[in-house]
């Protein structure tokens, strides 16, 4: 198979649907070489199969499992050009619920903590094959408070500041990019609970194909330490935070 992604590795967590399944049919469907990372074993593996992809288990909250999952991508197709690091839950709880801090900590373990993970077993191989590119699915919830899911709000909020935090280093040292993807609300499993009160508000809902459009374009962009907001009827770009007030004379 032919494509701008001919010859490329690609790696995406939580690709057995939604978002990452919407990625890895991308790259794939351009040449890629395509693993899906994801812990539903019967959804991934036909996926897998109906995108021409590769499919290994992958719990994100486990550190080893992301360890695994990049060595033997690396294993199997002897590189890793790109990773997704997507996988994520809603929380859907607040403060004052019965299961209030099971719920966090579950969250935390996957949306967090996962990507932590993810992140530390994809620059350890990248660093190894001279360089990369790294895309953290986190959210517009991480860029503005969330009120409907602090829990998921502070997980987000989490990768954004990791992404900034490592994205221009990484890029002048080392050749590898690390970026985030800050989507509004998708047509996922994720809005489930949201999504009627969304569309009887006539508040717009992206399509995961506009995330994918938006995926792309970070990785043609050759930068590093950005979060791209995709909004709809907006173009994506990357946000534009503001610096913190300098000291008084």
């Amino acid at each position: 198979m032919s494509g701008k992604y001919e010859g490329k590795v690609a790696v995406v967590t939580g690709g057995a649907k939604g978002i990452g399944r919407a990625v890895a049919s991308r790259l794939a469907s351009n040449g890629a070489s395509v693993v899906i990372g994801d812990i539903d074993d019967d959804l991934g593996t036909s996926t897998a199969a109906e995108i021409n992809a590769r499919f290994i288990h992958c719990d994100v909250a486990v550190e080893k499992d992301s360890a695994d999952l990049m060595q033997f991508t690396v294993d199997t197709f002897g590189s890793l050009d790109i990773v997704h690091l997507n996988a994520g839950i809603a929380s859907g709880v607040t403060f004052g619920a019965a299961n209030t801090i099971a719920a966090y900590k579950k969250i935390a373990s996957i949306n967090l903590d996962g990507v932590v993970y993810g992140m530390d077993a994809a620059i350890t191989q990248m660093l190894k094959l001279n360089g990369g590119k790294i895309i953290a699915t986190a959210s517009i919830a991480g860029l503005m408070g969330l009120s409907l899911d602090p829990f998921y709000t502070i997980t987000k909020h989490g990768v954004v500041g990791l992404v900034r935090a490592v994205g221009p280093n990484y890029l002048n040292e080392t050749r590898i990019e690390i970026n985030a993807l800050c989507p509004s609300f998708v047509d996922t499993d994720i809005i489930a609970m949201a999504k009627e009160f969304l569309v009887q508000a006539n508040f717009p809902i992206l399509d995961v194909s506009d995330v994918a459009d938006t995926f792309e374009m970070i990785l043609e962009s050759d930068q590093s330490g950005n979060c791209w907001y995709v909004i709809p009827g907006r173009i994506s770009e990357p946000f534009q935070f503001r610096n913190i007030p300098g000291p008084s004379n």
